[in-house]
């Protein structure tokens, strides 16, 4: 069967590159075998293109509609996930636990790609071991017996993710970032490290779990006024500081 799709967008000059790339991000959307079927899609905030097999609706912001990234689709999103051969294997599990523990699925699955690559197996020089890459120290705080075996890995990894939540006040950028360079060096910097390695970690987790575009931070500055009146103001920038420096090497934690 020809299945013949009507992309719902503005006019837009496609090379075949991004007709290609177009292709596999309309096939996330695992629309039925039908004999047509209509794609929308619209620009995010940040010109990106998503697609999306239900209307966005003029009353939602571009902002308020969780997108993920697609593979060999560079350029485009959609508002499905797509799962590898290696996810669907271990979705069951992934929603189990995520589920038990209050955790967002689509972060746990965001994590082990970043982790593992969803390898089972894997071996990290440091001794982090299997899809979550649980160190030694961890496997056992958490009764793991064999921490390549998934269902066990899983689990435990999903509970320390949650335990990192609840420890930073469900910043997620910051359990993030203690996932990846221990808690230590959270607590040293009062922030996410200014490790390349970690800042890269955490955007590129957030990002596959669709919540990169999120703000999870929000500042608070007081203005004094001429009365001495104290007038408080709120916004997702931090207050202006001097020039950092360089930010130091990582030292790798796993």
């Amino acid at each position: 069967m020809v299945i013949r799709f009507k992309l719902l967008t503005p006019n837009v000059l496609m090379s075949p590159r991004l007709l290609r790339a177009a292709a596999a991000a309309i096939a996330v959307l695992a629309l039925p075998a039908v004999a047509s079927a209509q794609v929308y899609s619209w620009r995010d905030a940040n010109g990106v293109l998503v697609v999306s097999n239900r209307p966005k609706g003029a009353q939602v912001s571009t902002s308020q509609v969780r997108t993920y990234t697609v593979s060999n689709a560079v350029g485009f999103r959609a508002t499905r996930p797509a799962l590898s051969a290696h996810d669907a294997l271990y979705d069951r599990l992934i929603d189990q636990h995520a589920g038990a523990h209050g955790v967002s699925a689509a972060l746990v699955r965001a994590v082990i790609q970043a982790e593992s690559a969803f390898n089972p197996f894997a071996l990290s020089p440091k001794g982090a071991m299997g899809l979550m890459q649980l160190m030694p120290a961890t496997a056992t705080e958490y009764g793991v017996l064999n921490a390549y075996n998934p269902a066990e890995n899983i689990r435990a990894g999903v509970a320390y993710l949650k335990s990192l939540l609840v420890r930073y006040g469900f910043k997620e950028e910051l359990a993030l970032a203690a996932y990846n360079a221990g808690p230590g060096a959270v607590e040293k910097y009062g922030s996410v490290p200014p490790y390349r390695e970690t800042r890269d970690y955490v955007a590129r987790v957030r990002r596959t779990a669709g919540s990169a575009g999120t703000p999870q931070s929000i500042f608070k500055t007081v203005e004094i006024n001429k009365d001495g009146r104290e007038i408080p103001r709120y916004s997702n920038t931090p207050p202006s500081s001097p020039a950092s420096a360089p930010a130091p090497a990582a030292p790798s934690g796993r």
